[in-house]
């Protein structure tokens, strides 16, 4: 007995769209996914400032001399 080789089932074809090449399509993917996750000014801002007040805090903590006399 011999096997079949198994087709995967293609969606329906959408009329309206103009067919597409796999690298067009993956290009396409990829611009998509940069648009999705590309963080705004807002978020690199606080970041920064997050990052500025961290170094602060730890600066201040190594340079404290406590209660001293």
């Amino acid at each position: 007995m011999t096997r079949k080789p198994v087709s995967k089932p293609q969606p329906p074809a959408n009329e309206d769209e103009e067919p597409m090449g796999e690298t067009l399509a993956a290009v396409k993917a990829a611009i998509d996914a940069k648009k999705r996750w590309a963080p705004s000014a807002k978020q690199i801002g606080l970041g920064a400032a997050v990052g500025i007040g961290s170094a602060a805090i730890v600066a201040g903590l190594l340079y404290w001399r406590g209660n001293r006399k």
